[in-house]
């Protein structure tokens, strides 16, 4: 487990802006239970979701670079909270499963061909003897947009994905576990986004909004993903 506790080149916990957002946004409490639902909510929350910053080079993914950034896709806040999780000394890991009906927009599923989000990410973090999962990509806002439930974390239960929405309608369907991994398996993830996602990376050459895009998606469907 010692390598769940050290700095990667992307999960970099040693980086002085991820030390100091982990000091900031830990709490007042000692307890690592309390340190890591408190970073939890930090990085649901003040970092935007917006998968248009999607660059799948290993300097955009660090830790360091999302802060910098404030807004990021699932994998990079993932590796964010796992980051802050071990500079406070708490072991950390990425997860990561393929999942349906990921949060979206019209623009997103055209480019992407498939309604199959794969590799979404999580963190997994150890906590009183045990490793629970916790998804930090949908900020607040987005999820009121969209009319979903925001994922809360308690630090004893997973919290992995928005099952239903608040209508009761099925959002996100969970089909495949990838298994968790002390670093961003970034070639693995290369070799499946080509195979998989090969108009992406036109998102890097346009000039993209994905606030805009949900204004209009939510416009559109009252609500709906």
């Amino acid at each position: 487990m010692k390598e769940d506790t050290q700095p990667t080149w992307i999960i970099n916990s040693d980086h002085p802006d991820v030390l100091a957002f982990a000091k900031t946004h830990s709490g007042d409490s000692n307890r690592p239970e309390k340190q890591a639902v408190a970073l939890y909510y930090a990085v649901r929350d003040k970092i935007r979701y917006d998968p248009y910053t999607l660059n799948l080079s290993a300097h955009q993914l660090r830790a360091s670079a999302t802060i910098k950034r404030g807004r990021a896709w699932c994998v990079p806040k993932a590796a964010l909270l796992a980051a802050c999780c071990r500079a406070m000394g708490i072991a950390a890991r990425v997860g990561f499963a393929d999942v349906k009906n990921h949060l979206s927009t019209q623009k997103m599923r055209e480019s992407m061909t498939t309604d199959i989000f794969y590799w979404h990410g999580y963190a997994s973090l150890f906590l009183n003897g045990n490793w629970v999962k916790a998804t930090p990509a949908f900020n607040i806002e987005l999820c009121e947009r969209f009319q979903l439930k925001p994922l809360e974390f308690d630090g004893k239960n997973d919290s992995l994905f928005h099952s239903f929405d608040l209508k009761g309608k099925q959002h996100m369907e969970y089909v495949n576990d990838r298994g968790d991994y002390s670093d961003v398996p970034l070639d693995e993830i290369l070799a499946t986004f080509s195979r998989y996602y090969p108009g992406v990376s036109q998102w890097q050459e346009e000039k993209n909004d994905f606030d805009a895009d949900v204004e209009r998606e939510t416009a559109s469907n009252d609500g709906g993903v």
